[in-house]
């Protein structure tokens, strides 16, 4: 079957209109390159447009009813969003689906370990990536940390102009003789791709300091962000390329930035539910986490996030039954978002 090049779809109104979607997009997966940094300014957005957070509605017994427009927030990554439709949901609803979680690497929850005279956080990598890519590329920690007091602290280093970046150090091309003789798969192993985040010891340490350029990576995160060695147990932190999202190649007509799957799909999905206004069927955007592993736990759609939160939707429409959710969903139709081409460099 013969494609046609869409961009001679465009004139130059429509080209305006495409290049101001991807200049939202660029900066969105800029922005936004964890799931939960995808929630948080997805719910941010979806405010501004009027949306109202389901659960309030819940709490205060609002009923629902016809132009509605509620989201539903999955533990900060998974994220349902509705535009109640004129007729009842017990027809069908409207879905668009896709992930917003990307190939990455994680810190592990007792990373911190001082090697020779460096210091590294211990990892493991998340979804399926290709090794040799994060290597000797600026790399940045983006996640949370859930203290002993309960306080949950943001942490982002390695993505503003003033920040330091971090890295997977490789082999010199005169010492990497063995290396370059091992296939892709082996010449860089997943449990080598450690971090490195140090190699200054802590000054006038004692003599009884084992770890002096441990000690004064733990003492800059405790100054700049009060986390503490026993804080990593309840971190969550995500290592993914430093840098912003840029426009590709001489015409401008490709992107190049981290994320693109499968956020080419959830962004546009997301953008589309902003825009929409009267609707006769419910529609719906569902943007989930834990794709690229299988859709396991709770936060992925073998979860009952999904169901339960179509369930509330229903209560305050007056229709609270099992039967009524079974007939919603059955009689729904889904779009399962995903790319079919992406002509730019993908990490």
């Amino acid at each position: 079957m013969e494609r046609k090049n869409a961009w001679k779809s465009c004139d130059e109104t429509k080209l305006a209109q495409v290049n101001a979607l991807c200049a939202d997009y660029i900066k969105f997966i800029s922005d936004c390159k964890t799931e939960r940094e995808c929630v948080e300014e997805s719910i941010r957005l979806a405010k501004a447009a009027g949306y109202k957070n389901l659960n309030d509605c819940i709490e205060a017994g609002t009923p629902l009813k016809a132009g509605d427009k509620v989201y539903a927030n999955n533990m900060g990554k998974t994220l349902a969003l509705f535009v109640v439709g004129t007729e009842p949901m017990e027809k069908g609803m409207h879905i668009l689906g896709a992930h917003i979680d990307s190939p990455r690497i994680d810190v592990k929850q007792n990373p911190l370990y001082q090697d020779e005279d460096f210091a590294l956080l211990d990892t493991h990598y998340y979804g399926g990536i290709k090794k040799y890519q994060w290597v000797a590329l600026p790399l940045a920690l983006h996640g949370v940390v859930a203290k002993k007091d309960g306080t949950v602290v943001n942490v982002v280093i390695g993505e503003d102009p003033s920040d330091p970046v971090l890295g997977i150090s490789d082999l010199l091309i005169h010492l990497s003789g063995d290396q370059m003789a091992k296939t892709l798969s082996k010449a860089i192993e997943g449990e080598k791709l450690n971090l490195t985040v140090g190699s200054r010891p802590v000054m006038n340490a004692d003599d009884d300091c084992k770890e002096p350029v441990k000690e004064l990576i733990l003492s800059m995160l405790k100054e700049k962000y009060d986390i503490e060695e026993e804080d990593f147990l309840s971190a969550e932190l995500e290592i993914v390329p430093a840098g912003p999202a840029r426009d590709y190649g001489l015409d401008r007509s490709m992107i190049a930035g981290y994320g693109h799957d499968d956020r080419v799909c959830a962004y546009p999905s997301f953008a589309a539910m902003m825009e929409a206004g009267h609707v006769d069927r419910t529609s719906c955007c569902l943007l989930v986490d834990k794709e690229e592993i299988g859709s396991v736990g709770a936060t992925g759609m073998q979860s009952m996030f999904f169901e339960n939160t179509v369930a509330e939707i229903l209560a305050l429409m007056g229709q609270d039954s099992n039967l009524a959710v079974r007939r919603t969903l059955a009689r729904s139709r889904m779009l399962s978002v995903s790319y079919t081409h992406l002509r730019a460099h993908e990490t």
